[in-house]
């Protein structure tokens, strides 16, 4: 298959991945609502088109949070990303330092700390989630600060699992999960001997790096079930601010009125977030949600945003109503699944032309220029 847009890894990954791996990453709340309008209200959005006023010199450089960026797109945490390819969380931050951009590690990743910093380097965060296990969050942190990351990721609109519904009949979980998986490998054969065999320990690193046992993929959602804290408050929070000298981002901010909170916190940046449509069903698209938001912050904080972006246009949308850089999740796994790191670095490439492209048309050079009054009427 001939890939030549952001779009085309999605049938790929479909092809290669195992029902209960696609559906995992594919899927979202309840009726999925949400995460399909995460999607359609950015493909809504009208761009203005100007004329006769565009630039060679397009300029895609920013900084976020004092850490110099070829475009303001950052790699998002995926758990499990170790499942959709060889070693997923090495492969992803290869590409994004190759890219010039940050990859974020999931604390529920299959590779562990150690051996995604290794070779990335300082271009990794770590997404971190709130659990009742406060003795694994610090020797999570004490790892992270230890392998040279600086700046923490931490998760605050996952206090308990949505209700995915796609995962009890793809064999993630639910009844007979374990022999769904193992005629899924069997009839993806490529996948099975890359990733299945090759692709071993099958575990989640972090976690059995603190446990001193391996934490399967069978033990995977029930530990997130035992683990997940809905009594957290913002008060509980404020030990992680004390234990992280390093940069601090809270991500699933939805709400204007959460972001007093994050900065009364000593935050340094949010993440305008729905989890990608995989919590509450039924919440505001992250676009719409973005430019209150952003009014709100004010530039006492930076504003990241995620979930439903698939492309350049996406990006050049959200940076128009207010967001500093974009998340890719989904979209980059999509890619991963299909072809590894090359093709990691191969779909941040083709986002970053078509946001240059989108720039010419629309009569501006650099990202500052972006506005919402580049935005029509729909």
């Amino acid at each position: 298959m001939i890939i030549s847009s952001p779009e085309d890894f999605h049938a790929v990954a479909r092809r290669k991945l195992p029902r209960f791996l696609f559906d995992y990453i594919e899927g979202g709340a309840n009726a999925e609502l949400t995460a399909n309008r995460n999607v359609s209200d950015l493909q809504s959005l009208v761009l203005r088109q100007r004329v006769l006023r565009g630039s060679e010199q397009i300029d895609l450089k920013t900084s976020i949070l004092g850490q110099s960026m070829s475009s303001p797109l950052v790699l998002a945490p995926v758990g499990l990303t170790g499942m959709y390819a060889r070693r997923g969380e090495a492969q992803a931050a290869r590409a994004a330092q190759r890219a010039g951009i940050p990859y974020t590690l999931s604390t529920v990743s299959v590779c562990p700390i150690e051996e995604v910093a290794k070779d990335a380097g300082q271009s990794v965060w770590f997404q971190l989630y709130v659990l009742k296990d406060r003795a694994f969050m610090r020797s999570a942190l004490d790892r992270a600060r230890a392998a040279g990351i600086q700046t923490l990721v931490f998760t605050v609109d996952m206090p308990v699992p949505g209700a995915r519904y796609r995962d009890a009949h793809s064999g993630m979980s639910g009844p007979n999960a374990y022999v769904k998986r193992l005629v899924q490998a069997a009839t993806h054969p490529r996948w099975a001997m890359s990733v299945g065999l090759f692709g071993r320990p099958h575990d989640l690193g972090n976690i059995s790096v603190y446990r001193g046992k391996r934490t399967s993929l069978s033990d995977y959602i029930g530990w997130l079930a035992e683990n997940f804290d809905p009594e957290i408050s913002w008060a509980d929070l404020e030990w992680i601010r004390d234990a992280w000298s390093g940069k601090l981002i809270i991500k699933g901010i939805l709400d204007s009125d959460d972001v007093q909170n994050a900065i009364l916190l000593g935050a340094d940046g949010i993440v305008v977030s729905n989890h990608g449509g995989r919590q509450l069903d039924s919440v505001s698209s992250t676009i719409k949600a973005l430019p209150e938001i952003a009014e709100t912050a004010n530039g006492r904080l930076s504003v990241l945003v995620d979930s439903g972006f698939r492309n350049g246009l996406d990006v050049v949308k959200a940076l128009c109503l207010g967001a500093d850089a974009v998340m890719f999740g989904r979209a980059y796994i999509y890619a991963l699944a299909a072809g590894g790191q090359m093709a990691v670095e191969r779909f941040l490439a083709l986002v970053a032309q078509e946001m240059r492209i989108a720039m010419v048309l629309m009569g501006v050079e650099k990202l500052s220029d972006l506005s919402a009054d580049l935005l029509a009427p729909a």
